[in-house]
């Protein structure tokens, strides 16, 4: 089972277990690949992986395909993207703005709260912080741990997607998880989403057998940085979705049909039923 996931904290806290041989997937074989939520959101829709780590954003467009397994994802309150801006940038509507990636929810929050507003461009998030510092851009969608180190670049706060999306709606912001396709069957399913909760209590048991392996494959190497990330974007509803979580996604889904972006045609994102007693 060819699996995808970013090298961001949150998941490689979350996988180290099961990449590192700590935990196995019973009755299963698992390969990795690390890539950018970009990258990851359109090799998925390519067809190269069984199961990865995506957007919610880019999962809602391929629901007929797709589940959400129940361990492994990033929700919760206060973890929303942020848009950023250079000292002296001119007003949003005369601007040029960069996004992590065309179906990435951040990009998604900005469409629904800023439409039509800025020249916007698509670009790997790892870029943004370092553009706007290089006046190569005005304002960006920060994710990630840029959001712990944008003062180091001289960048200002203007808004907090996710604030914004809290107030606006009063649920938590589901940014992605990990989606697997739906031919797999039940069995492995629930097995790979069994294995990734268990390489969770792992990590969470075993925290600084994780460090060495985060800082590898992090963007920004400062370890405080890297714990901010874990502790943030880590949380109950990473180890189960939940009915909270399941009602995030509808949600998500009612606000971008409502923006007109997502057809009406697009089924709801489904996630994996709990298994019975």
């Amino acid at each position: 089972m060819r699996i995808g996931i970013s090298p961001c904290p949150n998941d490689t806290f979350t996988f180290h277990a099961l990449v590192t041989g700590a935990v196995r997937a019973r009755g299963l074989e698992l390969e990795f690949d690390f890539a950018d939520v970009q990258e990851l959101n359109a090799r998925l829709a390519a067809g190269q992986y069984d199961a990865a780590k995506a957007s919610f954003s880019a999962a809602l467009h391929m629901a007929r395909e797709l589940v959400v397994l129940r361990s492994g994802s990033a929700l919760g309150f206060g973890v929303g993207p942020l848009l950023l801006a250079r000292p002296g940038a001119p007003p949003l509507d005369a601007a040029h703005v960069l996004c992590p990636g065309a179906r990435t929810t951040a990009h998604l929050l900005y469409q629904i709260f800023h439409r039509g507003q800025g020249r916007v461009e698509q670009t790997v998030f790892s870029r943004i912080l370092p553009a706007l510092e290089q006046g190569e851009a005005d304002y960006g969608v920060c994710i990630h741990e840029g959001r712990f180190t944008y003062a180091r670049h001289g960048l200002v706060s203007v808004e907090d997607l996710g604030q914004t999306w809290e107030r606006s709606v009063g649920c938590p912001l589901p940014l992605g998880g990990i989606v697997a396709r739906r031919s797999l069957g039940e069995g492995a399913l629930h097995a790979l989403d069994d294995a990734i909760g268990e390489s969770l209590d792992h990590a969470r048991a075993h925290p600084d057998d994780t460090l060495a392996f985060m800082r590898e494959h992090a963007q920004e190497l400062d370890e405080r940085s890297i714990w901010q990330h874990v502790e943030l974007y880590v949380n109950a509803w990473t180890r189960d979705l939940g009915p909270d979580g399941s009602a995030a996604l509808a949600q998500l889904a009612r606000s971008a049909r409502a923006a007109g972006l997502l057809s009406d045609q697009c089924p709801e994102l489904g996630v994996l039923a709990a298994r019975a007693p």
